[in-house]
């Protein structure tokens, strides 16, 4: 069998039994794309097909798209790697440690040993965190009336940080940060920088923070996955006007746009709209950044967001400037050295230099690692291995 017939298969026999509401994939290699497929409805509600320009939230598969503009500006030299982030951003400067809480439930903080970079910031490793995946993350939330990220009010990244800077991994806001960043040194709001200087070099005219009269149409619903397993269409809004744009998580847009962008790191940084990035700065963003440390799994919070993520034992995981990377291959068949990272509603990608490939699938499941969609995506990526 083919690709296309194996891989339209696999999803069409998900959506069938009920296991996702519709799913988008597709696979690209340098040239063009090699697979695409539509399967399922864009909402249990609606009778609506999902389609291959089905628009969704793709959630933090937007920091990879935050990292390139940052990096953009690296390469100009308007901003560098290692010198403390407060110099873009003074408010950074204001950024404590949390130590715990006192009698009273109020956080006791203190000053961190280093500042925070904008190398830390792209790595995970600025010691910010998300509440939903730390418990006490959502006491000081609550002892201090900060508002979730997904409200997009600025106050949301006025949170601690939960070790000193370079200490460790830990997943989190500091990419909403590197969206102020890129706001503060180009003077453009990130959208706008993003549409000039990154969307419409890779030629992605389907990705927004908030979708145009011509997405929205098109977008399919997100669905919560229920203790007893049922799917049930959900209303979870980003604001229509944003406080700020979310720059770790804020994007709406179609599988077949961000697999332009795949393919555009494929081709180490050339798109169809001129050179997005050189090649020796996809090089370094795609090779480890963390050192001796490693990308860990991640406790669950709040398991209306999030399952808890585990990572393949024995498969050592570190991060670049902008994904997670594999140093061993997986048994999906995908090589060590690898890219890949996701967005919470359970929309995947992976970006493959070695055989020159990669992935998009696109689902509107929350919490993320679902126990059905996080399967058939890695089934999925099997699947295109067996058939290349």
């Amino acid at each position: 069998m083919s690709l296309q017939a194996q891989a339209d298969a696999l999803l069409k026999r998900a959506a069938d039994a009920g296991d996702v509401p519709g799913v988008v994939a597709m696979v690209t290699n340098r040239e063009g794309t090699l697979y695409e497929g539509a399967f399922g409805r864009r909402s249990l509600a609606d009778p609506a097909p999902m389609t291959t320009d089905t628009v969704g939230l793709i959630a933090s598969m937007t920091k990879a798209l935050t990292s390139t503009a940052a990096l953009q500006l690296l390469e100009q030299g308007r901003v560098d790697l290692d010198s403390p982030a407060s110099r873009w951003l003074p408010q950074l400067a204001e950024a404590e440690v949390l130590e715990g809480f006192d009698d009273a439930g109020q956080p006791r903080t203190r000053p961190p040993k280093r500042p925070v970079t904008l190398r830390h910031l792209l790595t995970h490793t600025s010691g910010f965190g998300y509440e939903f995946l730390s418990v006490p993350l959502q006491k000081y939330h609550e002892a201090r009336r900060v508002p979730s990220i997904f409200g997009c009010a600025l106050a949301a990244l006025r949170q601690p940080l939960l070790f000193d800077p370079g200490e460790r991994w830990q997943y989190g806001i500091g990419i909403d940060w590197v969206g102020q960043l890129v706001e503060a040194v180009s003077g453009q709001k990130l959208g706008a920088y993003l549409a000039q200087h990154v969307l419409g070099p890779v030629g992605m005219q389907e990705t927004a923070f908030v979708p145009t009269p011509d997405m929205a149409p098109r977008l399919a619903r997100i669905h919560q996955r229920g203790p007893d397993g049922k799917l049930v269409p959900l209303d979870f809004p980003l604001p229509q006007e944003p406080e700020f744009e979310m720059g770790g998580g804020g994007l709406f847009g179609t599988a077949g746009d961000y697999l332009k962008f795949v393919r555009m790191i494929l081709n180490r940084g050339l798109a169809i709209g001129g050179r997005v990035l050189r090649p020796e700065t996809v090089e370094l963003m795609s090779s480890n950044q963390l050192g001796a440390l490693e990308v860990l799994p991640a406790k669950s919070a709040n398991p209306l967001l999030t399952n808890d993520m585990a990572l393949p034992p024995g498969i050592p995981h570190r991060w670049g400037l902008a994904w997670m990377i594999n140093e061993k291959p997986l048994p999906t068949g995908r090589p060590a050295g690898s890219l890949m990272w996701a967005g919470l509603t359970n929309s995947y990608y992976w970006i493959d230099p070695h055989t020159g490939i990669g992935g998009v699938v696109l689902m509107q499941i929350l919490p993320f690692a679902d126990v059905k969609a996080m399967p058939l995506f890695l089934n999925f990526e099997y699947t295109v291995y067996q058939n290349l």
